[in-house]
């Protein structure tokens, strides 16, 4: 997994691209296809956002969230791609029962 941590109007402390390591690790253990994730944070007046991208086999998956506080708003992003990474292992999941052959 490439994890690239990217900030906008912000620099981007050992702290927190170490929590966002931590938090970004949780959807591995969802689906292991995850090649590439880039995160940027950026600070707008009182609100902090935070956006990923993530590829995965068979697209890529997108998620923002904005909060009043940096880690919070970490926590809620990875709360989304969560989500959505299940949802599209789900998807790729074939469903369909295979009839059995008599013998």
């Amino acid at each position: 997994m490439n994890l690239t941590v990217t900030g906008r109007h912000l620099d981007v402390t050992n702290s927190l691209k170490h929590y966002i390591t931590e938090k970004m690790d949780r959807l591995e253990r969802h689906f292991d296809n995850v090649s590439d994730i880039h995160v940027i944070l950026s600070v707008e007046k009182l609100r902090q956002k935070a956006e990923a991208t993530i590829v995965v086999s068979g697209g890529k998956i997108y998620a923002d969230t904005i909060d009043g506080d940096m880690y919070a708003a970490i926590d809620l992003l990875t709360d989304k791609l969560d989500r959505q990474v299940i949802k599209h292992k789900e998807k790729a999941k074939d469903h369909h029962r295979r009839e059995r052959v008599p013998e």
